[in-house]
């Protein structure tokens, strides 16, 4: 043998020559070990990718795109679904800041793996907040509740599973609704449609329109709810139309998919934001929930949230998260730990949960007072119009009923962006 190929100086020159190739991007002659580049070129045609196209801004993070842009000192961002302080801010909440501390604190915590369904604790108490304490579908053993990705991967999950164990593919939507729900739910395997919703006449709930639309879904369909809030319109449906929704869905065994994205952030009090919900999980029939801690905690970037399934038995619980885990194994494996073990904090920590809901409620009544006072100076200017619709509507949205070219005036003269939709 060579003793000179054994030596530790030509072992390590061949690392080092291996490590040349991967990071500089060059080709190595074996004769002798010079350095020539790849051949590149200017023009991307060489590309596999080169019939890529550009895809288009989504319509609302395209929002803040352009505000970004502009250099004016008194723009305002209108466009963007996150809470704001008074100087334009985002806002962390004492309680979260508290409950991180003690997370930090805690030197028994490890950074390992969760379980593919997530936190245990956090996924109970999400449960039992939205559900009740006392909600007899808990304490029965019928409610399966995995961690998930915020709201979008919530209903992504359930999307998934719909479209593979639910005998009725096709799900409706509001119109309008969020901008993603469209997307999450075809990419998912679901066909989507759509029922009546908003009235633009009188800038509030079309629910003669809604009920005939349900009325006339085929037997089995999903129906996509907003639990409180409504995205964007800000209209919801009171507590006795909410009644009416739910006989007819069930009577016609509609499958219910809430989307709670505010609980407590709308009213104010988390029990009466959960309670068009629990109306359904009292009746003992069949719904999933997508649960989102973006808002009411201010987590928007740890991604928390919880899908829960309501089921008829136990035993169907357990086997719906059986397969549940199967979609949520080969997405993403199991979810982030931070975020879920921050709201667990908060939520089984009676003075750190009391502190939450004080914090919670002083969000929902400033957006509630600053409703209340853009109208009163949109009255006091005699705009044209009636604007009542701004202190009806709930919730962090309101759809203004500006038009198209209205908007774009505001933007152009007075710097002020949101969606060309009002």
């Amino acid at each position: 043998m060579n003793p000179e190929l054994t030596s530790p100086s030509s072992s390590s020159d061949r690392r080092i020559s291996v490590l040349a190739r991967h990071l500089v991007g060059v080709e190595m002659d074996p004769q002798n070990d010079s350095i020539s580049a790849f051949p590149t070129s200017g023009s991307d045609s060489n590309s596999v990718f080169s019939h890529v196209v550009r895809g288009p801004e989504d319509p609302i993070l395209g929002v803040t795109v352009a505000y970004n842009k502009d250099p004016s000192p008194v723009k305002l961002n209108l466009g963007v679904g996150a809470y704001r302080t008074e100087e334009g801010k985002p806002l962390v909440l004492n309680v979260v800041r508290k409950a991180e501390q003690l997370l930090v604190n805690d030197r028994s915590r490890v950074k390992e793996y969760l379980p593919i369904t997530g936190l245990a604790e956090f996924n109970k108490l999400s449960a039992k907040l939205m559900f009740g304490a006392n909600c007899p579908a808990i304490q029965e053993n019928r409610v399966t509740t995995v961690q998930c990705l915020s709201g979008t991967g919530s209903l992504r999950v359930g999307a998934e599973f719909l479209a593979k164990h639910h005998h009725q593919r096709t799900i409706y939507i509001p119109q309008p609704t969020w901008g993603n729900h469209p997307k999450i739910f075809t990419l998912a395997g679901l066909s989507v449609k759509t029922y009546r919703y908003y009235d633009p006449a009188t800038r509030g709930l079309n629910f003669q329109g809604l009920v005939e639309d349900l009325n006339s879904a085929p037997s089995g369909a999903i129906v996509l709810l907003h639990a409180c809030a409504h995205n964007p319109t800000g209209v919801d449906p009171t507590f006795q139309q909410w009644e009416q929704i739910r006989k007819l869905m069930r009577s016609k065994g509609l499958m219910p998919f809430f989307d709670s994205a505010y609980q407590g952030f709308a009213s104010g009090s988390l029990d009466a934001d959960a309670q068009p919900v629990r109306m359904f999980v009292a009746d003992g029939g069949e719904l999933l929930l997508a649960q989102s801690y973006a808002k009411n905690m201010g987590l928007y970037g740890e991604r928390i949230g919880a899908l829960s399934i309501v089921c008829k038995t136990a035993d169907v619980a357990g086997r719906v998260e059986s397969q549940l885990k199967l979609v949520i194994r080969p997405m993403y494996s199991n979810p982030p730990i931070h975020g879920a073990s921050i709201v667990a904090a908060i939520l089984k920590d009676r003075d750190l949960y009391n502190e939450w809901t004080i914090e919670l409620k002083a969000m929902a009544d400033r957006i509630i007072s600053m409703r209340q006072k853009l109208f009163e100076a949109l009255h006091a200017r005699g705009t044209p119009g009636d604007w009542s619709h701004i202190v009806k509507q709930i919730g962090m949205f309101t759809f203004t009923g500006l038009n198209t070219k209205q908007v774009a005036f505001m933007t152009k003269e007075y710097h002020i962006y949101m969606t060309s939709d009002g």
